[in-house]
């Protein structure tokens, strides 16, 4: 068996998600990211094949460069090959970036060192139409320096119970941040970025977070006010929970392992 490692990129509006899910509660098929990719594996090698995700994504959510890692049982394919192969079959919505062989013992979920994550987020015009699956429109242009100074509260070792959903199943809500930052993209000046990268993520953690902020923006709340937010472990404290629309798993990184190698 050869373990390969896939980085896909996928427009999540049309998916109920990353996790595959036999069968929604009405009994109809749900169509999901890890579904696709399986029955495209299937229809290379002809054998069932289980793919193992760095993590999920929910309803709407996009990325541009999840992981994710399977066993082959035929050891003669060029890596290369599964990413013509696979972009053969799949639907337009996902594509496969890159494939590589990887040690034995490699998981994607559990060799990953962190996740970073990007929300986007159109401000006072409205996006294009061919940009608005990937955007959240707010009609108003937060201070950048506010947001920051609230951000600065999100580093190292942090409970983020205030920003969990309430069927999280995790065992800790604690969570390890790397960073977490605002920024206007280049070439669009009305074009607000948010990144955050962390060990992992509670369930609507990133979506949680970046609603609280932009709310606390808007009316032009203290830095304190966030940090209260976060210290009360209360999520009826915290803010509305932002849409999946703006939001991209942007990478994940593993040790010598990056998106663009």
């Amino acid at each position: 068996m050869t373990n390969i490692l896939l980085i896909v990129s996928y427009d999540g509006t049309d998916f109920c998600g990353w996790q595959r899910q036999d069968k929604s509660d009405n009994g109809s098929p749900v169509r999901t990211v890890q579904g696709e990719i399986e029955n495209a594996l299937f229809k290379m090698l002809k054998v069932p094949i289980k793919l193992s995700g760095s993590g999920r994504t929910d309803s709407g959510v996009h990325a541009a460069g999840q992981a994710a890692n399977f066993e082959s049982p035929i050891d003669t394919i060029p890596c290369e090959n599964y990413v013509r192969a696979l972009n053969g079959i799949l639907p337009q919505d996902i594509r496969i970036l890159k494939a590589r062989k990887v040690e034995k013992d490699f998981s994607s979920r559990f060799c990953a060192t962190s996740r970073l994550y990007r929300y986007f987020i159109q401000t006072k015009n409205p996006p294009f139409a061919s940009e608005s699956r990937y955007r959240w429109f707010i009609s108003f242009r937060p201070e950048i320096d506010l947001l920051n100074e609230m951000c600065s509260c999100l580093r190292g070792e942090i409970d983020c119970a205030s920003f969990a959903a309430s069927g999280d199943s995790s065992l800790s809500t604690k969570r390890y941040i790397d960073n977490a930052f605002f920024f206007w993209n280049k070439e669009n000046p009305d074009l607000l970025v948010f990144q955050i990268e962390a060990n992992a993520f509670l369930w609507k953690m990133v979506r949680s977070i970046t609603g609280t902020l932009i709310q606390l923006a808007q009316k032009k709340c203290s830095p304190d006010e966030f940090k209260k937010i976060l210290e009360s472990r209360d999520r009826t404290k915290a803010g509305i929970t932002a849409p999946p629309t703006g939001l991209f798993l942007w990478e994940v990184k593993f040790d010598g392992i990056r998106r663009h190698v």
